[in-house]
């Protein structure tokens, strides 16, 4: 049986989602005080129903870094990411201040509270540096199913952005710049510093303990991998948690394949990055789309409790 949730609004800021008393997920949509960091909303904290923290905020090595949020690491010459740019083998990674864009909250569409579950759909413009208007975005969230007999709760984060600039835009990482296996953009996690070395698995027999399930996972395809699991272990209580990344079935039939940007060392991090190793274009007026599910469990999990959530959840 689900639990009921409760959700708190602060106009202009957050809102915030509860459940049993603890606080589930903050989504923050105000923008940041510093523009190097790419002002965006996120999502944090993150918390199992046992009210351990399962996402890192401003860690020291990127302060970028804020729970989970959609980035976009090189879009036509812009970094929607944060922090610095990465120009190429030569140059490497140089702070450029006017290549750092942001992403605008415009308004709620529609705002529905039940009693276990949220979903709102979100208007987002994202500016490029100088102040011109680039993409338009309908983002929806919902967070559902939370189980307690589980220790399970659900997030789902799906993104529809169309080209408004006027000309083609072009979505890239630093692997299409020129950095090997650093394929990151897309809507990203970063998990808090005692997840460190955890554990991640995927299907198939993919993935394994520490850095070396992570390294297996690193660039791979969604086609062949639709999931990724990443279990820590907390430093201040005596346990573990996991979360589940989810490719949704119409993912297979977007603009352009996703593979995965999986690391256990020396951060922990997942992204379903959606130009890993190959740019891809959007023409003035198109649109695409992703959706995706991301599971917060209580305890480590392993292959077959992760397939057997999917396969009893359907999207």
């Amino acid at each position: 049986m689900t639990q009921r949730i409760t959700v708190t609004h602060t106009h202009g800021t957050r809102i915030s989602v509860a459940a049993a008393g603890v606080e589930l997920m903050a989504y923050v949509y105000r923008p940041d005080p510093d523009a190097f960091e790419a002002r965006k909303p996120y999502a944090h904290p993150l918390r199992t129903l046992a009210g351990n923290p399962v996402s890192g905020y401003r860690p020291n090595d990127h302060r970028w870094h804020k729970g989970l949020q959609m980035t976009s690491s090189h879009l036509s010459g812009q970094n929607f990411w944060g922090g610095n740019c990465y120009l190429g083998p030569e140059k490497g990674y140089q702070r450029v201040d006017e290549l750092v864009g942001s992403m605008r909250h415009d308004g709620f569409e529609e705002f529905t509270v039940t009693d276990d579950r949220l979903r709102f759909v979100e208007t987002l413009t994202w500016v490029e540096n100088g102040g011109q208007e680039w993409a338009r975005e309908r983002r929806t969230i919902e967070l559902h199913s939370v189980e307690p007999e589980e220790g399970t709760w659900a997030l789902d984060w799906s993104i529809n952005l169309t080209n408004i600039r006027g000309e083609a835009l072009h979505f890239g990482s630093p692997t299409t710049a020129g950095r090997e296996m650093a394929g990151y953009t897309g809507l990203n996690w970063r998990g808090p510093r005692d997840f460190t070395g955890g554990d991640v698995i995927g299907p198939d027999g993919r993935g394994g303990d520490g850095e070396k399930g992570a390294s297996d996972l690193m660039g791979a395809p969604a086609a062949d991998a639709p999931w990724v699991a990443f279990t820590g272990e907390h430093d201040d209580v005596d346990g573990h948690s996991t979360l589940l990344f989810a490719h949704a079935p119409e993912n297979a039939e977007s603009i352009h394949a996703s593979h995965w940007f999986v690391r256990s060392e020396p951060i922990p991090s997942v992204a379903p990055s959606w130009a890993f190793f190959e740019e891809f274009e959007l023409e003035p007026g198109e649109s695409f789309g992703y959706r995706y599910r991301v599971v917060v469990a209580d305890g480590a999990w392993d292959r077959a409790r992760a397939e057997n959530y999917l396969k009893n959840h359907g999207w």
